[in-house]
């Protein structure tokens, strides 16, 4: 028999954006049903960095992604949720009232506005062109516990937040971090990359990886860039070339996508009257994916939705030191 469950406000994905979002509309009176496929919330910061140190939320100059996550977490229970973990969004239905979410473990959730903050099914990462069979063999996609890493000598491959984030993380515990990117400028924040160039950490660019080499785990890297090739002696390759989320079930409900992101208007209402999104998975003009950013759009949303959900409830909600 399917498991039902009723709620004001169903939020598919319990990373940061949808575990706030998931407090915050606790804090205006919703009750709410959190759906996200991994086996425990955090999503990415979980699944794939927990011990890598996060520096764009308010109020933290630095706090270890996990750390983030766990505050988080307690912060959600005081709206009592009811989690549907290692469940993955398949089916939803709209109708006058409010929406109707089915999982792939026979989960139905019938709820009055539906909050999608991602959580729809796994995530891969991207590939290295050249030395795939050395995966888990001294090529590695995350680095869930740094010290792993510990006297061994690493390339970081890519350009973005990660890339960087992970380069200046390694710094200080392995024998030798190499940063290879294929253009000379990086994709990450300003402050990051200032860190890295004043490091230890050695620049290739523009630089690509065309081989990989070794026997039973990775010995060298074979680089090329427009002047020639090198070859660099490593123990590890981490590919920090970002991640593809698994949004195969949108393109049955409905709901118009960007390429592989929501278009939501200044509410954060996607095309469904229903189904809002926020964080990393909405786009619009001047989109920043940011987790701060992120956090500000769950505010946004569940304050638009909240008159769907009960009439009585206005869009905005006054300040919360008033309710003190």
């Amino acid at each position: 028999m399917s498991e039902v469950l009723t709620a004001d406000l169903v939020v598919v994905g319990a990373g940061p954006a949808g575990l706030y979002a998931t407090y915050y509309a606790g804090f205006r009176g919703m009750s709410v049903v959190v759906v996200d496929a991994l086996a425990q919330p955090g999503g990415q910061m979980t699944a794939l960095y927990p011990e890598k140190p996060v520096f764009d939320v308010a109020g933290f100059p630095r706090v270890r992604a996990q750390d983030l996550v766990d505050d988080l977490v307690a912060q959600a229970a005081l709206a009592e949720p009811t989690y549907l973990l290692g469940h993955r969004a398949l089916e939803l239905e709209e109708d006058a009232d409010g929406v109707t979410v089915r999982t792939d473990r026979g989960a139905e959730v019938r709820a009055r506005a539906m909050l999608i903050t991602g959580g729809m099914g796994g995530f891969r990462p991207r590939p290295l062109p050249a030395g795939g069979e050395f995966e888990g063999r001294g090529l590695r996609y995350t680095v869930p516990r740094p010290a792993d890493l510990a006297g061994k000598h690493v390339l970081v491959v890519g350009g973005g937040d990660s890339a960087v984030d992970w380069a200046l993380v390694l710094e200080p515990l392995a024998a030798s971090v190499t940063v290879a990117h294929r253009r000379d400028a990086f994709r990450a924040h300003e402050h990051s990359v200032a860190q890295l160039r004043a490091s230890s950490v050695r620049l290739l660019t523009p630089f690509e990886v065309s081989a990989v080499r070794g026997g039973d785990t990775v010995a060298e890297v074979d680089l090329l860039g427009p002047a020639g090739g090198l070859t660099v002696a490593v123990d590890e390759v981490v590919a920090a070339l970002g991640f593809q989320a698994d949004l195969k079930a949108l393109a049955g409900w409905g709901i118009e996508l960007t390429g592989r992101h929501i278009p939501v208007d200044r509410s954060m209402r996607t095309n469904r009257a229903r189904v809002f999104a926020a964080g990393d998975i909405t786009d619009f003009p001047g989109k920043v994916r940011l987790i701060s950013v992120g956090f500000g759009e769950a505010a946004l949303a569940v304050n638009n939705l909240a008159p769907l959900v009960r009439p009585d409830l206005a869009v905005v909600p006054g300040h919360s030191s008033d309710s003190a």
